[in-house]
C-alpha cells in the first residue's frame, strides 16, 4: 500500500472530468432595498500595519542591509539562502511594530 493509497482512504479523490455545476440566477432586488443596503455599509478603517511596518523597517536598517546584501549575492549565483537574515530582520521589525499596532487598535 503506497502513501497515496493510504491518504485516498481518508480523502476522496476529485477528477477534473466532472461536468461543471450550473449556477442558478440570482433574483434582482428592488432598487429601494439596494439603496438601503449601500447606506448601511460603512467604510472600513484603514489598516495602520503597513505604515507602522515601513517605519519599523527603517529602524532595523542594519539588518535590512544584511538581508539586501544576501539577496544580491544569491542573484549573482551564490548557492546560499537568506532565510536567517530574513528572520532576523522580520523579528526586529515585529518587535518594533507590535506595541504600536496594538496601541492603534480600538
Amino acid at each position: 500500500m503506497g502513501l497515496s493509497e493510504f491518504f485516498s482512504t481518508f480523502v476522496p479523490t476529485v477528477f477534473a472530468d466532472e461536468e461543471p455545476v450550473e449556477e442558478q440566477p440570482v433574483e434582482e432586488q428592488p432598487a429601494e432595498e439596494v439603496v438601503e443596503e449601500e447606506e448601511e455599509e460603512e467604510e472600513e478603517p484603514e489598516d495602520p500595519k503597513e505604515a507602522i511596518m515601513e517605519a519599523c523597517a527603517e529602524e532595523c536598517s542594519a539588518l535590512k542591509k544584511h538581508f539586501d546584501e544576501c539577496n544580491e549575492r544569491v542573484e549573482n549565483g551564490s548557492s546560499e539562502n537568506c532565510v536567517e537574515e530574513f528572520f532576523h530582520f522580520m523579528h526586529c521589525a515585529d518587535e518594533c511594530a507590535a506595541p504600536k499596532i496594538f496601541a492603534a487598535t480600538k
